[in-house]
């Protein structure tokens, strides 16, 4: 029977020596490394694409929900989170059903998390766990706003975008590009779920598939059947959609 490749992510060396303490005496498990932040946990899962990975909830800089954002979906391994308390994650993780252990870790509830994570790895259940994950991820999504900046992955790169250098975002699928002054990143979300965490006062759907930073619209010139033309000072043209034409005229009855 093929070993579980794991990896062990937290920003505390003693932690990650009590995780991998107690999955040493587990001789269905393989620990591939360890990482101690979230930019070399994306960067060694992308690369090791372990089955199992334990990770921390609290990082400084990319926390654990940061990581499986930056993620592939399509290659997500089993998680177990690891957090010292958190409610709000707590309640997400009993409402999509993925396990978690708290520090300092219990080593019952530790075997009954990975008896939990093995089974599921097992029975090649992936589907069902990436499931589980997104939708932690759609429900974190529709509860935390952006109000500083957003973690963007690219080239191998992993950075972090300030909210006010965005211009206008525009769909592509189920990816966006984020549109910035002097460049544009693909990021994987939707234009439903950006918008969501996205400050609406700050930030106006124009079209199904822009979204534009107000502080950045310099005109708005009126067009046929109530569409209008949106200029930006970057020197963009871009074009509403019908449907979104009172969102466009509450807003020209603000100073912007």
């Amino acid at each position: 029977m093929e070993k579980i490749r794991t990896i062990i992510v937290d920003d505390e060396p003693l932690a990650r020596e009590g995780l991998r303490r107690l999955l040493a005496v587990d001789s269905d498990i393989e620990i591939l490394c360890e990482c101690g932040d979230g930019v070399q946990a994306v960067k060694d899962i992308d690369a090791h694409k372990p089955d199992l990975v334990f990770l921390d909830v609290q990082m400084p800089e990319i926390d654990g929900f940061a990581v499986l954002e930056a993620l592939d979906p399509r290659r997500m391994p089993a998680v177990i989170f690891v957090t010292a308390y958190d409610r709000y994650a707590l309640d997400a993780f009993k409402i999509h059903a993925t396990d978690y252990i708290l520090k300092p870790v219990d080593k019952d509830r530790f075997r009954t998390a990975l008896d939990r994570a093995k089974a599921d790895i097992r029975l090649r259940s992936a589907q069902a766990v990436n499931d589980r994950l997104l939708n932690i991820l759609d429900h974190i999504r529709t509860r935390e706003k952006i109000y500083g900046r957003i973690v963007v992955k690219s080239a191998g790169r992993i950075f972090f975008l300030k909210i006010d250098e965005i211009d206008w975002i525009e769909a592509a699928g189920d990816y966006v590009y984020i549109h910035t002054r002097k460049e544009k990143h693909l990021l994987r979300e939707t234009m439903a779920s950006l918008e969501a965490r996205l400050d609406p006062e700050k930030f106006i759907r124009i079209h199904r598939s822009i979204i534009v930073n107000i502080d950045c619209i310099k005109e708005l010139e009126p067009m046929f059947h109530g569409d209008y033309a949106v200029r930006l000072y970057n020197g963009s043209c871009l074009t509403s959609g019908r449907t979104y034409r009172d969102r466009l005229e509450r807003l020209l009855k603000k100073d912007i």
